[in-house]
């Protein structure tokens, strides 16, 4: 959440001539509620129930895509090892500071974050990150977010795509 996961990953598709889905924006496209609501009014069990269906049904989409999914997605059911198993998965990392700053100047509303001071957000992105980054960590590539450069990423996920093309036993986590 606030890492810059969609507009990294829409500069990263343009820079690879690849399709870009966002997990959140298809989310609520498809069910016509904002992420926000549906939580209010539906739960989180539930909306990320329906995440997982987002997810899978944007795994098949495109051959040749790049997919920005919410800060949750890779943390429930098995969606990071679905994901790896389909192509390649970036952590873009974040300094917890960096994060608050972030979502106190966001004019996106998050759930469960919009209400909260300086002092309580910076606990609820610890607290948060205590039980998330264990899967995060699961990613392929990690990179940091402050200053993360497109140009640098979409060379890396080109040498670490070439690297699993030269050894045919690791090919199938790209496929």
């Amino acid at each position: 959440m606030g890492a810059g996961k969609t507009t990294i990953g829409r500069r990263l598709a343009n820079r690879l001539g690849y399709e870009f889905y966002d997990t959140d924006l298809f989310f609520e496209e498809k069910y016509h509620f904002t992420i926000q609501r549906f939580f209010e009014q539906f739960g989180e069990d539930k909306f990320r129930e329906l995440e997982k269906d987002v997810l899978h049904e944007l795994l098949q989409l495109a051959d040749k895509a790049v997919i920005s999914t919410g800060g949750g997605t890779p943390c429930f059911f098995d969606n990071m090892e679905v994901m790896k198993r389909n192509g390649l998965t970036v952590y873009i990392t974040m300094k917890y500071g960096a994060l608050k700053n972030r979502l106190l100047h966001s004019k996106k509303r998050r759930p469960g974050v919009q209400q909260l001071n300086e002092t309580e957000l910076m606990k609820f992105i610890e607290e948060l990150m205590k039980f998330r980054e264990e899967y995060y960590k699961k990613a392929h590539i990690s990179v940091l977010g402050e200053n993360c450069n497109v140009h640098e990423l979409s060379a890396m996920i080109e040498k670490t795509i070439e690297t699993f093309n030269d050894f045919p036993e690791e090919q199938s986590a790209l496929q």
